[in-house]
């Protein structure tokens, strides 16, 4: 444990961010895996409910700098993929 006043402070920051960003990455992997789930089904109208509420999630996390933006580009990309070829099945 530190003895200095200012690394006291950044341990106890640093701890808060860290179980943030743990529970919003949390979220966010619960999301995808919803929407991939919501694909997966029949449902056409849920699974695109779904991947909008994946796609602001993904979006959300770039801009916290939870994830790179050309991993949220990707995940979003396979998701679209996924519910256009449910789309054109049905």
């Amino acid at each position: 444990m530190p003895n200095i006043k200012s690394a006291i402070k950044r341990v106890k920051t640093s701890e808060k961010r860290r179980a943030l960003n743990a529970s919003q990455k949390s979220a966010l992997r619960t999301a995808v895996k919803a929407a991939d789930a919501a694909i997966a089904g029949t449902d056409a109208e849920a699974a695109k409910a779904a991947l909008v509420a994946a796609t602001k999630k993904l979006d959300k996390a770039v801009t916290k700098g939870l994830i790179h933006k050309n991993a949220a580009a990707r995940k979003k990309s396979r998701l679209a993929k996924k519910l256009n070829a449910l789309s054109a099945q049905a």
